[in-house]
């Protein structure tokens, strides 16, 4: 018989700030499918990782004076300790600037250039940096600003490389429309309507205004655009065109993409039509999630709404922040965070319902019997409705997980939980133990809830993984009786069965206290974040003026915007850079002292502020017309000014 495999990947996150509780929902949730998929006895591969390149990465090393590579390092160690801490299970954490990635990338461009699927030209078009995102007119908000993050867009021109997507269009709309790859079906009608019938235009698939990225082998300057660098990650970390490793012909297709909504349209088009330019089998599902919001908005930290899954997890356990988000997120769906709702569904599901049926279970035990049920058996009617209730649970999950509706499998298992506190209010065991005669009823009663404990504990284990292994020591329960194929028999547990009292699996939280100190913690660090900022206002009092001119002095200055067309080290100088600029007015020279701070391909491409009418001078022998305005910096350090690229160069600064 052969192997099952079951092939699993969250999106490569972007490291452009620490993870918060939004990024967690994709990896719980496919670390919880990963788990149950295993459980089930499946060989699985679950893949997730960062993707580091692109111009906001590059813009953001540059503002914290270190490298590109230094920077996404250390927000990488930041997101593996997050994933350590919510116990996730990854089979493989991708970089995309792992070497065998990079080759993957190269091979796989090289590929479609060939076959014809990419060809060169120029790009004019609306971009989002922080997105790293291209939108033409009619897709921007009615602010003209990014769709998904309504910050303001740039228009870049620049040669570039593009995708041949628009013969792949009926092919992408029959696979959204009339087969089962999107989950939730009911997003095919926006993607198809939004991006399909309005006619799918060629992809940018490279840029040229920065240097962060996977070079194109056969054209110096040009680095591969960001998603089809980062959608190849799925294969490359198969081994696709690299010789590290080589489980493409095990794993591929995958069984589930998982995707947050905002990067829907890349999984959903751009992939499905390199896989078919490639000849490659499509991925079997891509499901589709909503947002983490925060009083209605996506949870993100431009936003400064972020909450904190170390500060959380702390407070509460990691697996009851696991199970509060897998919860509250119906698949397709957003769901709304506030600590307030978290706390109550930790003590209505996990301190009054599952966590008091163990402890009810276990002390009724303890009690009545010493912690070991004597093996005589008295059964009654209502045990066998209870008993099948409890043995359809691991089948109807099945059922949910094999939709990727984690929400739902949770929901069958806790109205199981209510089944068997119900059971206890049915059976009133503590009314059989002051009777002598009732003994063998309430070993068969506390016998049953301990199996019902059992299979409950075995379906959540894939979800709460930290606690459930406690349960198994307290109901007397080995590795083997919380098996798989054990989760729909009863009768697994011996019949004089040992239980062990313990700790409080999921202590009730007093919900006034808790958000008024939680209140405090967020107090605290707003004053925090002001009392940096009077310390930051301290310091501009200190600052002296140099003395006051008139408006008809500051006339004589002309600030105009130029690009960097070229730029390079002045010979025998640390300190200095030539620069060629675009001024609007047939170009010029400029010489400046930023060589410490700026390597020269890092500026090309860029637009900056030059004082345009200053006197010509010569420095090193190299003759200066003009000077380009930067900024001091708190470490002792100088920064460009930059404009934005939309500004047509020449336009006057005043």
């Amino acid at each position: 018989m052969a192997e099952k495999t079951f092939y699993i990947t969250t999106p490569i996150y972007y490291p452009s700030g620490n993870p918060h509780i939004g990024h967690c929902y994709t990896t719980v949730a496919c670390d919880s499918i990963a788990r149950y998929k295993r459980m089930q006895g499946y060989d699985v591969k679950f893949l997730t990782g960062t993707d580091e390149h692109g111009l906001k990465i590059e813009q953001k090393a540059h503002e914290n004076g270190v490298t590109p590579k230094e920077y996404v390092d250390g927000i990488v160690k930041t997101f593996k300790d997050l994933w350590q801490y919510m116990n996730i299970s990854y089979d493989q954490f991708i970089r995309t600037t792992d070497e065998y990635h990079v080759e993957s990338v190269q091979k796989i461009f090289k590929e479609l250039y060939d076959k014809g699927h990419i060809y060169k030209g120029e790009y004019s078009g609306k971009y989002c940096t922080p997105c790293e995102s291209f939108w033409t007119d009619s897709q921007l908000d009615e602010n003209g600003c990014c769709p998904e993050c309504h910050r303001p867009v740039t228009l870049e021109k620049e040669e570039a490389y593009f995708f041949k997507i628009s013969p792949f269009a009926d092919r992408i709309e029959k696979l959204l429309t009339e087969t089962d790859y999107l989950r939730p079906k009911t997003r095919a009608t926006e993607l198809v309507n939004n991006f399909i019938k309005v006619g799918l235009e060629d992809v940018c698939v490279s840029r040229t205004t920065f240097k962060w990225g996977i070079p194109v082998t056969f054209d110096e300057g040009h680095v591969v655009y960001v998603w089809i660098d980062a959608l190849s990650n799925y294969i490359s970390a198969l081994g696709y065109k690299n010789g590290s490793f080589d489980d493409f012909e095990k794993y591929w297709p995958a069984d589930v993409h998982m995707v947050a909504k905002d990067i829907m349209r890349f999984h959903a088009i751009i992939w499905p039509a390199m896989l078919m330019a490639l000849d490659l089998p499509l991925p079997k599902h891509l499901a589709v999630h909503g947002w983490i919001t925060f009083n209605g908005e996506k949870m993100s930290k431009s936003l400064g709404n972020v909450v904190d899954p170390f500060v959380l997890g702390e407070r509460y356990g990691c697996d009851a922040i696991r199970y509060h988000i897998l919860r509250e997120m119906a698949l397709g769906s957003d769901s709304s965070f506030s600590n307030e709702i978290m706390i109550n569904r930790i003590n209505s599901d996990l301190a009054n319902g599952f966590g008091n049926l163990v402890s009810r279970t276990v002390a009724m035990a303890e009690k009545y019997f010493g912690g070991t049920l004597p093996t005589d058996r008295e059964t009654a009617e209502t045990d066998a409705e209870f008993i099948e209730t409890v043995l359809r649970t691991a089948a109807d999950v099945d059922m949910e997980m094999e939709e990727t509706r984690i929400k739902n499998a949770l929901e069958i298992i806790f109205r199981t939980v209510d089944r068997a506190n119900k059971y206890i209010d049915e059976t009133e065991p503590w009314k059989l133990g002051k009777n002598p005669e009732k003994s063998a009823r309430l070993a068969t009663v506390l016998y049953n809830l301990l199996e019902a404990v059992r299979i409950i504990s075995g379906l959540l284990s894939p979800f709460m993984p930290t606690v459930m292994p406690e349960v198994w020591k307290q109901i007397g329960a080995t590795a083997d009786d919380v098996k798989y194929e054990n989760l729909s028999r009863f009768d697994v547990l011996p019949k004089d069965v040992t239980v062990q009292r313990g700790g409080i699996l999921f202590p009730r939280i007093d919900v006034e206290k808790e958000i008024e100190e939680l209140n405090s913690i967020i107090k605290l660090n707003m004053e925090k974040a002001q009392s940096a900022l009077s310390e930051s206002e301290k310091t501009t009092e200190k600052i002296e003026l140099a003395p006051e001119i008139t408006i008809d002095d500051f006339a004589k200055i002309e600030i105009r915007v130029a690009k960097v067309l070229e730029c390079e080290k002045v010979k025998k100088s640390d300190k200095l850079l030539c620069l060629q600029l675009d001024d609007g007015m047939g170009g010029r020279q400029v010489v400046s002292g930023i060589a410490k701070y700026y390597k020269p391909e890092e500026l090309v491409g860029r637009k900056i502020q030059l004082i345009a009418n200053l006197k010509p001078v010569k420095l090193r022998g190299v003759e200066s017309n003009g000077m380009i305005c930067a900024c001091d910096t708190a470490d002792g350090g100088c920064r460009v000014i930059f404009v934005d690229d939309d500004i047509p160069v020449g336009s006057k600064i005043r």
